[in-house]
């Protein structure tokens, strides 16, 4: 990847992060991915990137004193469960899960 594309996809990530799931209400796998779905931004991110670049971003936010430690660290709980979920069917068929767990409204 050249650095101009690198460079754009860590500051699209960036801008992302700065509507942290965390304090919208998210309590589980399908809502991550949800979130991501809902963000609409094509192949310019890859789930894996971005559930790696939220972990980042929680684990950053952890060292703020000011701020409650659980929901950030159930959010890195569901990151965990959803990078190894990605890990063993692959990310295609994650995608496919969740979008029908919306679509189906299970």
């Amino acid at each position: 990847m050249d650095k101009e594309k690198h460079n754009f996809k860590k500051n699209h990530l960036n801008q992302i992060s700065e509507q942290i799931p965390v304090v919208m209400g998210i309590r589980k796998i399908s809502d991550y991915v949800q979130f991501f779905i809902n963000l609409d931004m094509g192949d310019s991110v890859s789930l894996v990137s971005f559930v790696n670049n939220e972990k980042m971003v929680l684990k950053h936010k952890l060292q703020n004193k000011e701020i409650k430690k659980e929901p950030i660290l159930e959010g890195l709980k569901i990151l965990e469960e959803l990078i190894s979920e990605i890990q063993t069917n692959g990310e295609k068929l994650v995608l496919e899960k969740y979008s029908n767990v919306k679509n189906n409204k299970l």
